[in-house]
């Protein structure tokens, strides 16, 4: 069954569409329940009550996890670090992530935010959580996205990026601090820019690592596809491979139909073990010539061993969460935006395969760019409120881009788009990595250090 925090009794109507704005300045909820986290030193845990629904006079409120650091008085201000998905929680992965930030940790204030539908007050959609997991690819069944909307209700509506991005400025206004620094990963890159899109006067600086750009990805993934190819050629010559693992993937996908599959084992790779080099993960390079010289099933097993989101709960990453923001977020979808109807999305889907050059997406097949589990799940999910768009086009406060040029998850073509419409933006490409690089690469830590400690 589903499970949401606080009396979530009302939905936006889909004729309505108001941008989410955050509460008067003079009326900012209070944190309340403050006491020092159990599970990290020297952080208050908290809970800020936010609107369900912020249209006036709405019913209901969500209860989100906050984690604050506690030397308020740090030199820099107050650090806001986003997670990703749309799913993933915040404030409880706070120590984790510590370490991987100490190096800021003496100049800034970090804090951390379960934001709505995720971690404490995840929506849970049983079905869903253990098909697919925290995948994007992986595809999940019809039934199980229509039993998730049925069980999320009319208030699967009131989970769009803007009604997060109104969230972080109650959250801001309860801390008491004019401005705060975002810092943004994956998804988090997205919210964190939504925010600065709203709110530009209330940001400093801004890091965005692995970068979604500000209108929302594209549903085919056709970068992604292509960079694939790319990033295999890449380990093949650094291992000394001896064969074309590109030319083997487009044999194998071909011969087996399994892009889908193998694109997904390709991104987790791309976040894990992004040279390929199979340590403590799939030995791709492998399986893909055992594949195309006519063995394919020690590749079908490690793709079915990585499907399934059995060993991911929800408050570690919220499947339920991840489709209702995905699919309300999504601009770019063959169908257009969420309000199209469900009857007119297959019609769009198969247009959208049969525009598609081979050479776009090589090398896999065009299908597989409709085969995934974005299109997938989305093309089942009942038309809801689109997320508004923010009010301003371009972000004006000085942000760093950092990205890997093997990242298949938010490819390097994105950053680059986003730097290319950012006026004071720096894009830092980072070599041999892959999808999240704060605390994982030291050329990705050394720019960032200089951006918000310079």
């Amino acid at each position: 069954m589903c499970a949401m925090l606080g009396p979530a009794t009302r939905s936006a109507s889909r004729d309505e569409t108001p941008t989410a704005t955050a509460t008067p300045e003079s009326t900012a909820p209070p944190l309340t329940e403050s006491r020092p986290c159990s599970d990290i030193v020297g952080f208050t845990c908290a809970y800020l009550t936010v609107p369900l629904d912020r249209r006036e006079g709405a019913p209901g409120t969500l209860r989100l996890r906050v984690a604050t650091a506690d030397n308020a008085a740090a030199p820099r201000g107050t650090l806001l670090l986003l997670t990703g998905g749309p799913g993933q929680a915040g404030a409880g992965l706070l120590p984790r992530l510590r370490q991987r930030f100490s190096y800021l940790l003496n100049d800034y204030r970090l804090v951390m935010i379960d934001q709505r539908g995720t971690g404490a007050g995840a929506l849970t959609c049983e079905p869903l959580q253990a098909e697919v997991g925290s995948s994007d690819v992986t595809v999940p069944t019809p039934e199980a996205v229509r039993e998730c909307a049925r069980l999320l209700g009319p208030n699967r509506d009131l989970y769009t990026t803007a009604d997060t991005v109104a969230d972080l400025e109650d959250l801001r206004r309860a801390l008491g601090v004019p401005q705060w620094t975002l810092d943004g990963v994956s998804y988090g890159s997205f919210v964190a820019q939504h925010y600065g899109l709203t709110f530009p006067h209330r940001v400093r600086r801004m890091v965005l690592d692995s970068v979604v750009p500000q209108d929302g990805p594209d549903a085919l993934y056709v970068t992604g596809l292509r960079r694939a190819g790319w990033m295999l050629r890449q380990a093949c010559q650094e291992q000394r491979c001896g064969h074309d693992p590109a030319a083997a993937l487009a044999d194998v996908v071909r011969r087996y139909d399994n892009g889908v599959g193998v694109f997904d084992l390709i991104v987790a790779a791309s976040i894990v073990d992004p040279k390929l080099t199979g340590t403590g993960f799939f030995p791709v390079l492998a399986l893909l010539r055992s594949a195309a010289q006519g063995d394919p099933a020690p590749l079908n097993q490690a793709i079915a061993e990585l499907e399934g989101g059995g060993g991911t709960s929800p408050e570690r990453y919220s499947a339920g969460l991840h489709l209702a923001t995905l699919c309300a977020d999504l601009i770019h979808a063959p169908w257009g935006d969420s309000t199209t109807p469900l009857r007119r999305r297959d019609a769009a889907i198969d247009q959208a395969v049969r525009k598609l050059r081979p050479d776009q997406v090589w090398p896999f097949e065009p299908k597989t760019a409709v085969g995934h589990g974005v299109v997938q799940g989305c093309r089942h999910w009942p038309p809801s409120r689109p997320n508004p768009q923010p009010p301003h086009p371009r972000l004006t406060m000085p942000v760093l881009l950092i990205n890997g040029d093997r990242d298949v998850s938010t490819p390097l073509e994105w950053a680059v788009e986003q730097a290319e419409r950012t006026p004071r933006g720096k894009l830092v490409t980072i070599p041999g990595m892959g999808h999240s690089i704060q605390g994982r690469n030291p050329v990705g830590d050394q720019a960032v250090r200089e951006f918000l400690l310079s």
